[in-house]
């Protein structure tokens, strides 16, 4: 059994707000094992980013509570630790990448010093030492010259390159666990393809964890072991990746999976989950996800439900799996997507089949 690097325990936060208690993250559980890529994945506000900024502690101090719950990082709690202690694991031993590498890089200094920058702050080494482990770094990354490039300001960089150095500067200590905050959003789909490979090798080549955030479940097959799924800050399905694609249990997960676009779809109308996600200063009485779910039992209106275990490695919160519920079918259009998934699923890297087969080329 691999080793458990990360384990998140009922992590449950809040925000203080002048309209007044925001639940953001209710109750998370999950472990993060040596080697593997996790997904996280659910609607915007859903308590992603939120829950991973958590474990580096980089949520604003002023109104952020953490109202209970553990994050342990090799048997120390991270949400106990001082700064001067959580200074020298951010970064070094768990970093992240963001969004918009354009608002995260220094636009007034060479992305080589900035990268350089980052070594010298948790290495001991000589400044010229440090800038050549920053340009073996952009080389690793697939950053073209990177003797010359090393020299050159963010701007000066396409959107894909500055999301390379990005991973370069996220990669600059080699750390356990690296958290990935949608970092191919903004990218067009062929930099998109080459960027999630690139993650993939490193992860490989560096022995890492990856935790990567993301709404695309197109972006959650082509990288994920095992996915999360996170509905109005709660996990509400989490296994495999192919537990979650090809035998999902909870109705959002299917809403989810329904709503991914097909070629093959006959009409021009794409599903879309009806109504919206709650107000999480109110949050409704049972299940959060009722008003909005199709397949909805009375007692979703009443009480939340509890983990039902489908496999070993496979549960869900759902009413629908007590023995008791009435047996529901998932909606037709799930089987008609499941094939879109075959592409992008981890299974042969080296095959047509695979959609990154020609990524990672420095384009």
């Amino acid at each position: 059994m691999s080793e458990i690097i990360l384990s998140v325990k009922d992590l449950t936060i809040s925000f203080q707000t002048l309209d007044g208690k925001v639940s953001a993250v209710r109750g998370v559980n999950f472990d993060l094992k040596k080697g593997e890529t996790l997904a996280i994945v659910g609607e915007s506000g859903s308590g992603k980013s939120v829950s991973m900024k958590a474990i580096n502690r980089v949520l604003p101090q002023k109104n952020t509570v953490y109202d209970q719950g553990k994050i342990l990082y090799q048997g120390k709690n991270l949400l106990e630790l001082s700064e001067r202690e959580m200074e020298k694991i951010r970064g070094r031993k768990i970093a992240m990448i963001f969004q918009d590498p354009m608002t995260s890089l220094n636009p007034t200094m060479t992305v080589g010093k900035q990268i350089a920058e980052s070594i010298l702050i948790h290495e001991k080494m000589p400044k010229d030492k440090a800038m050549m482990e920053a340009i073996e770094l952009m080389r690793l990354v697939g950053i073209r010259n990177p003797e010359e490039s090393c020299k050159n300001y963010p701007h000066q960089f396409s959107g894909g390159m500055r999301q390379r150095v990005m991973i370069a500067l996220s990669l600059a200590c080699k750390p356990d666990i690296l958290i990935a905050d949608e970092p191919t959003t903004a990218l067009d789909v062929t930099i998109q393809s080459q960027i999630l490979d690139l993650i993939d090798d490193l992860k490989a080549k560096l022995n890492m964890s990856v935790i990567f955030i993301t709404h695309d479940l197109g972006v959650v097959a082509h990288v994920a072991d095992r996915v999360a799924v996170m509905y109005a800050g709660r996990i509400i399905e989490i296994g495999t990746a192919e537990e979650i694609f090809y035998n999902p249990q909870h109705p959002y997960t299917w809403g989810l999976i329904c709503s991914m676009p097909s070629l093959d779809t006959k009409d021009a109308s794409l599903y879309s989950i009806p109504g919206a996600p709650p107000n999480l200063l109110h949050m409704p009485k049972g299940d959060a996800f009722a008003p909005r779910n199709a397949y909805a039992l009375a007692i979703d209106f009443e009480e939340e439900p509890p983990f039902f275990t489908v496999s070993a490695s496979h549960a869900a919160a759902t009413w629908l799996l007590h023995p008791d519920a009435p047996k529901v079918t998932p909606p037709p259009e799930i089987i008609r997507r499941q094939h879109i998934f075959n592409s992008f699923m981890k299974k042969d890297k080296g095959g047509e089949a695979y959609v990154g087969s020609h990524a990672a080329s420095g384009r």
